[in-house]
């Protein structure tokens, strides 16, 4: 499994070294971290985040995704620093955060995306998937975000913004329990309850927490294992990762008098 570390041989990136970026961008001279984001709402994410002028760090399991999406975003214009590391276990995910900051030389805003699903009854589940979810949905989100928070501080403190933002990715599975989903929306319950609480702890010193709680979007995560197939909705009237990424964004782009504190976000055709 790769570390963060093996993103070191890449350089540095500075914050609105891109010179093609509009002068008007709203993140110019920000950075900005991404994780999960090696597909679906992460790597829309992080495209939206760099057209918008920010220099963005990716982190995931999969580097050849990731080079992928980095690739793409330079041929843009953008500024994309590649990191690699498995943020279930709590030494990787701080390094990720410095391993950022020391490619970005600041960190402006963290959108905590990197997730896992396994859906099924209780009693036939496996609790290795238990750990996976809890691992990945919540303690990396912890972790992430209280590493984070010093230099969000700072940002906030000295940036041209005057804000920093964590945004952190649940699901609407966070506001809505059904059968065969329980462990999931307990973890997205608890990532609910803690952006709450964190955002009134730190929003009086200028960084904003948001949560995004998206219903059916076509994603890996989402589509895979048959999920689909078991939805009743046809695929064309799922939300795409894009709009996902749009909220995100139009969350951090906010003037710093304001903050979205919470956006659900589901499919017209979606009911439940």
């Amino acid at each position: 499994m790769g570390t963060a570390e093996q993103g070191a041989e890449q350089g540095g990136v500075s914050p609105g070294a891109d010179a093609e970026a509009p002068p008007d961008a709203p993140l110019s001279g920000c950075a900005a971290l991404v994780t999960g984001a090696s597909s679906g709402i992460g790597a829309a994410t992080a495209r939206e985040l760099a057209r918008l002028g920010a220099a963005v760090a990716v982190v995931a399991r999969r580097t050849e995704r990731l080079e992928e999406l980095a690739a793409g975003i330079r041929d843009q214009g953008g500024s994309c620093a590649v990191l690699t590391a498995d943020l279930r276990d709590a030494a990787q995910a701080r390094r990720a955060v410095e391993e950022a900051v020391g490619r970005l030389a600041r960190l402006d805003v963290l959108v905590n995306n990197a997730g896992y699903v396994a859906m099924g009854p209780i009693e036939e589940s496996d609790p290795a998937d238990w750990e996976r979810m809890v691992g990945l949905n919540l303690d990396a989100v912890l972790q992430m975000s209280r590493s984070a928070l010093p230099h969000l501080l700072r940002a906030a403190e000295d940036g041209t913004r005057g804000v920093a933002d964590l945004v952190n990715v649940s699901s609407v599975a966070g506001r809505v329990v059904r059968r065969n989903n329980v462990v999931y929306s307990a973890t997205k319950h608890a990532v609910g309850a803690f952006s709450e609480g964190m955002r009134q702890e730190v929003t009086g010193r200028g960084v904003r927490v948001g949560l995004i709680e998206p219903g059916l979007t076509m994603t890996e995560m989402a589509t895979g294992g048959g999920r689909l197939a078991a939805r009743a909705m046809p695929e064309d009237a799922w939300l795409r990762a894009e709009d996902i990424a749009r909220a995100i964004t139009f969350m951090i782009t906010q003037p710093p008098h304001a903050a979205i504190n919470e956006i659900m976000m589901r499919p017209t055709a979606q009911e439940h």
